[in-house]
């Protein structure tokens, strides 16, 4: 009789075992995807179609959109720190120098009321970062990317003491940028084709009279060199001049490989565009990159994918604000 009880009591403490874990799962939780779709099943649409409008209004807050999602991941978590405004006891991110030349903050709140007149305190403002710059790669004629989990949290606070250490500087090495992305478990050959985002990104002259003044860097491929004298025509732009150089001249709001052709024929911005293309440990990459636009929108969409998975706030973690901009 005693035999006969043992497979029921194994049972039970199995059964036992999956409750314990399962309540253990829930208060933790992890990324998954379409998280939203029983508490709020339109949420990605409705995200998606904000994005569309707001980028035929004002096409570059599609930049935007992918440019939040490397600021706001790299530092400490996608937890949508970076949103929040000076309030409350909060020291805002966007106040660092890292932040400098980063607009559109204002349009996100328009993405988030839709949100939560559809589903109210049910969608974080760290999924709205990660969807929206999804989204807005579309809409940049990038590659659609269907992996992005969501289910994340918002932070309680900013780390605006963190972000000079943890978001590189424009012209920091690239060794110092490939150890930035290792840190939060990005390899090589997804950091190169992150590093693709240049495509439709712009430079203040601030960050690249460096390179101009008072000689030319040899590196720069003269014709391109004064084409930037051109435009950066003083040696002590002011930052706040409306003084830019873009990446990519010949498709400039497109995420294509024209960054990589570009800089194979010495004409990035940036001392790391160079190095991008020279260094025996990223030289291949950006070489197959330039050769092949699919195998770089492939190894870009692994790559976004990657960043937006870093350290996310979940389960119980954090808070889902009503408004990105203040803690609740």
């Amino acid at each position: 009789m005693a035999n006969a009880k043992k497979p029921f009591c194994l049972l039970a403490f199995f059964c036992l075992l999956l409750q314990l874990f399962s309540i253990f799962h829930i208060g933790n939780g992890e990324l998954e995807m379409n998280y939203y779709r029983e508490s709020c099943p339109k949420a990605e649409e409705i995200i998606r179609q904000q994005v569309e409008t707001l980028y035929y209004k004002h096409g570059n807050t599609a930049v935007s959109w992918l440019r939040n999602l490397f600021h706001d991941c790299v530092v400490k978590s996608c937890d949508a720190s970076l949103l929040l405004e000076t309030a409350k006891g909060v020291e805002s991110e966007q106040k660092s120098t890292r932040s400098f030349g980063m607009r559109n903050f204002k349009y996100v709140k328009i993405i988030k009321d839709a949100v939560e007149k559809e589903c109210p305190n049910t969608v974080s403002c760290a999924d709205i970062v990660a969807l929206s710059a999804r989204d807005g790669i579309v809409m940049l004629k990038g590659p659609k990317i269907e992996m992005i989990k969501t289910g994340r949290r918002d932070s309680r606070g900013s780390y605006l003491g963190d972000v000079e250490t943890l978001i590189p500087n424009h012209n920091d090495s690239l060794s110092s940028v490939l150890s930035t992305f290792d840190s939060i478990g990005i390899d090589v050959e997804a950091t190169v084709a992150l590093l693709g985002a240049h495509s439709v990104g712009r430079v203040h002259c601030v960050n690249l009279v460096h390179r101009l003044y008072p000689t030319i860097d040899p590196t720069l491929d003269p014709s391109y060199a004064l084409y930037l004298k051109n435009r950066c025509p003083t040696p002590t732009p002011s930052p706040d001049a409306v003084l830019y150089s873009r990446n990519d001249r010949e498709t400039p709001m497109v995420v294509d490989n024209m960054y990589y052709k570009n800089i194979m024929a010495h004409k990035g911005l940036l001392v790391i565009d160079d190095e991008l293309a020279s260094d025996p440990r990223t030289a291949p990459f950006v070489a197959k990159m330039a050769a092949d636009n699919g195998y770089f929108h492939e190894q870009f969409s692994r790559g976004v994918g990657l960043l937006s998975e870093t350290n996310p706030l979940t389960g119980d973690q954090g808070e889902i604000r009503k408004d990105c901009r203040y803690v609740n």
